[in-house]
């Protein structure tokens, strides 16, 4: 019901792509430009926390919530559970619309996680806020000490530098890591390429390389219902890593979150996990899309792609198993017979001198999973990872909206639902999609308010030919990794959108 913000929107999406620039973007510029996008990345991130706290508080202050509630909400375009984080007040718990008590771990600072179950697409999901103690289930909490780490998914086995020795999925008794490896393991290589160092990485940049060992401390910080995590501190020559290893309860992924002060020049980092996985072929994510490329160097054209772009995941799978390598922000990968590397920091010295010289925080993920990449839902777990789900805490009061809704819901998992917009030229929603398993497909998209006319058109939002409607869904058909672009007209009748 509210004015959509398009100017400001606007605006932080002009500072965005002024700021992917291919110089700035890859880190090939001047000093004095990474100075200037970083007081306009700045000025972005307060710009866009502010549209969007507003836009949450005006969906969640429309919901009809009998009491006091958090509302949790998914921005993506897939029904999943996942985790949440949100200031409470003490000597609370929540409830969902069942009854069903849900289990808090208290983290500090008023701050609380839980699990958020089967939060649906594009949509939200209230939690009542009800007095009395958390729920602290004692058979929820994991089997830990800081030599290993245990759930119901993973047994994960550590050596004394606290590299990973064993990685076992219990849910099939596999052993992941190959026999006498160690996985998690930070190399470090001597970059120094032959023109540009900025710009690029020469294949021969594997000749000198340092693992990094040294472990000034390691303990375990969290202990709960939803997740353990074990921190390892380490140093290296003049630069310090500090890694805190996650392990939830319900979720079956491994997160490595990592902040390192970097202090050095012409050193490219890598982390290294040889898997037990035989195949010849990787699959990386690219935008609206992934790739194939081969694991070995048999040719002139293997060996001249030895580092590989990337987006939010990286997949090697057997038949009926695979392992991907998730990211929040890193996109080279180099797989080679079984061993997965991802490239984290490169500190070049030309054109800027001081290039990397400073902390990063990032995230990077194991996914163990059955079946391919297809059937172990690579690419939802990846964006639930680099998407988080949002919580706020929300009074009681009446509204017009119920406590539980999917705002836009497609009836297929291999359809990605991408954007959601107000057109460019008129009140019309713009929705946005596209396949991501090589498959042909007819789906179905069901809007939450009656639709009067819906069109498909090109990336100019221009009409290509009009798609019949009934009620508030349309159906479509689409091919193998296609886009498609629709208009939605909202019926007059059910309102505004």
């Amino acid at each position: 019901g509210d004015g959509y913000p398009a100017e400001k929107i606007n605006s932080c999406w002009q500072t965005i792509l002024t700021n992917q620039f291919h110089d700035i973007l890859p880190g090939s510029s001047i000093e004095e430009v990474y100075e200037d996008s970083q007081e306009q990345y700045l000025k972005f991130f307060e710009q866009g926390q502010s549209l969007l706290q507003a836009s949450i508080q005006g969906v969640a202050e429309r919901i009809n919530l009998p009491q006091t509630s958090v509302v949790v909400m998914n921005s993506l375009g897939f029904a999943r559970s996942d985790i949440v984080e949100i200031a409470l007040p003490e000597n609370c718990a929540l409830m969902d619309s069942d009854g069903r008590t849900i289990a808090l771990q208290r983290i500090g600072d008023g701050k609380a996680l839980f699990l958020a179950e089967d939060i649906p697409s594009k949509g939200y999901k209230a939690y009542s806020l009800v007095e009395g103690a958390c729920l602290s289930e004692a058979d929820k909490r994991m089997r830990i000490n800081p030599k290993k780490l245990e759930n119901k998914f993973f047994s994960i086995r550590f050596d004394d530098d606290f590299n990973i020795i064993s990685l076992t999925d219990k849910r099939c008794g596999r052993e992941i890591i190959r026999k006498g490896c160690r996985a998690n393991v930070f190399q470090a290589f001597e970059d120094k390429p032959i023109r540009f160092d900025a710009w690029d990485i020469n294949i021969y940049y594997q000749d000198k390389m340092w693992e990094v060992h040294e472990v000034i401390d390691a303990r375990i910080t969290e202990s709960g219902p939803v997740r353990t995590s074990l921190q390892i501190q380490r140093r290296f020559m003049d630069s310090t890593i500090c890694q805190t290893i996650i392990l939830y309860h319900d979720i079956p992924r491994i997160d490595f979150k990592n902040r390192i002060d970097w202090k050095e020049k012409q050193v490219l980092l890598k982390v290294a996990f040889p898997v037990d996985i035989h195949s010849e072929k990787a699959t990386y994510e690219i935008q609206y899309g992934n790739v194939e490329r081969p694991t070995h160097w048999n040719t002139s054209w293997d060996y001249a792609r030895f580092e590989v772009c990337g987006h939010k995941w990286a997949d090697l799978s057997e038949d009926d198993y695979g392992v991907s390598l998730l990211n929040d922000c890193k996109y080279g990968y180099d797989i080679k017979d079984g061993v997965i590397r991802l490239s984290l920091l490169k500190s070049a010295v030309y054109p800027n001198k001081n290039a990397d010289n400073e902390i990063h925080e990032f995230t990077y993920s194991l996914y163990p999973h059955a079946g391919g990449w297809r059937c172990g839902k690579t690419i939802q777990m990846a964006y639930s990872l680099n998407c988080p789900l949002y919580g706020c805490l929300e009074q009681a009061h009446c509204g017009v909206l119920p406590a539980t809704m999917s705002m836009v819901d497609i009836n297929r998992e291999n359809i990605q639902l991408e954007v959601v917009k107000k057109a460019e030229d008129s009140d019309d929603i713009i929705i946005r999609l596209y396949e991501c398993y090589n498959r042909r497909t007819k789906a179905v998209l069901c809007f939450f308010k009656e639709l009067s006319q819906v069109w498909e058109c090109d990336l100019m939002e221009n009409e290509l030919h009009r798609i019949p409607v009934t009620g508030n869904r349309f159906e479509f058909e689409i091919l193998p990794y296609e886009i498609k672009t629709f208009k939605l007209n909202i019926n007059a009748s059910t309102g505004s959108a």
